[in-house]
Order: C-alpha cells, then structure tokens, then sequence
C-alpha cells in the first residue's frame, strides 16, 4: 500500500500543475538563457545608438561654429525728409535700427553717430518719392542704406561691423 501511495503521488503532482523537477529544470535554464540573451541585445543597441550619435554631434559641432547673437543699435530720433512731389509737400519719417553681431564693433559706431545720420538724410533725400509706395521700393531703399552705411563703417572703423540697416517704421505722406 505504502507502494502504491508513492506511485500515486506523481500522478497526483502531474494533475495539479506541478511539474517534474528534471523538466522546470531545463525550462527554467531556457528562460534566463532567453532573458539573459534579450538584455545583451539591448545593451547592445543602446550602446551602438549613443556611441554613433556622439559622431553625428561632435560632426555638427565641428562644422558649424557658434554664431553670435545680434545686438540692435536705434538711431533716435526718427528721420524725417521732405519731398516735392507733383507741387504738392510730401514727408518721409523713417525710423531706423543699425543690426551687428559684434559688441565692440557696435560700440564704435556710437562715435560716428553724427556722420552715419547725415549720410542716411542724403540718401533718404535723394530718393524719387514716388518709388516709395512700393513693398520693392522701400527694400531697395533699405538696401541702399545699408550698402552705404557698410561703406562708411569701412572706411571709418576698417571692419563694416554692422550686418543689415532695418527700419523699424515707415510713414510716407
């Protein structure tokens, strides 16, 4: 009987789920041999991800230098130029912002204020009124100004310093 009770007790571990040592074994070794082998994978992904992303990084980094930020220099008061326009008196009120990437360059320009203001009322001056109701017209006029204001940076400091002529304000009447 007692035979018989130990044959039965397998039998009875088989129905309840329980599994025989020798096979849990095996399954469990499979496991973290899986388990195991999916950790490497990753670690290993990881790995190659950052290390070829550094490259592209230290790439960019390299050919690209660091630009300055801009720095705004007004020109206050606003210009104010009066036009004869068809026998009629017509005015132009422009306020305008000098552009630079440079701090000290930007700091000379203050010592020429006088002769930038006077070449900017001989340009806005010279200009037909009636080409500065067109968007095209006051860009070409912009673009004017800041040829004209580069070339006296250049000829006054050595370096243009400043990067655009903006007009912040345009009244036309």
């Amino acid at each position: 009987m007692a035979k018989q009770l130990r044959d039965e007790e397998p039998a009875a571990e088989a129905a309840e789920g329980v599994e025989v040592p020798g096979k849990s074994k095996k399954k469990l070794l499979i496991l973290v041999g899986v388990g195991l082998l999916a950790v490497l994978l990753s670690a290993g992904g990881v790995t190659y991800m950052l290390m070829s992303g550094d490259e592209e990084v230290a790439e960019v980094e390299l050919s690209e230098p660091a630009r300055a930020g801009a720095l705004y220099q007004p020109l206050d008061p606003a210009f104010v130029v009066n036009y004869t326009h068809e026998g009629r008196k017509r005015y132009l009120q422009v306020n305008v912002v000098l552009m630079g990437r440079d701090s000290e360059g930007m700091a000379s320009v203050a010592a020429h204020m006088p002769l930038l203001r006077n070449e900017l009322v001989l340009l806005f001056g010279s200009e037909e009124f009636q080409t500065l109701f067109s968007p095209e017209g006051k860009e070409a006029l912009r673009e004017r100004a800041t040829l004209a204001v580069k070339a006296l940076l250049e000829k006054e400091v050595g370096d243009p310093v400043i990067e655009s002529v903006l007009f912040t304000n345009i009244v036309l009447q």
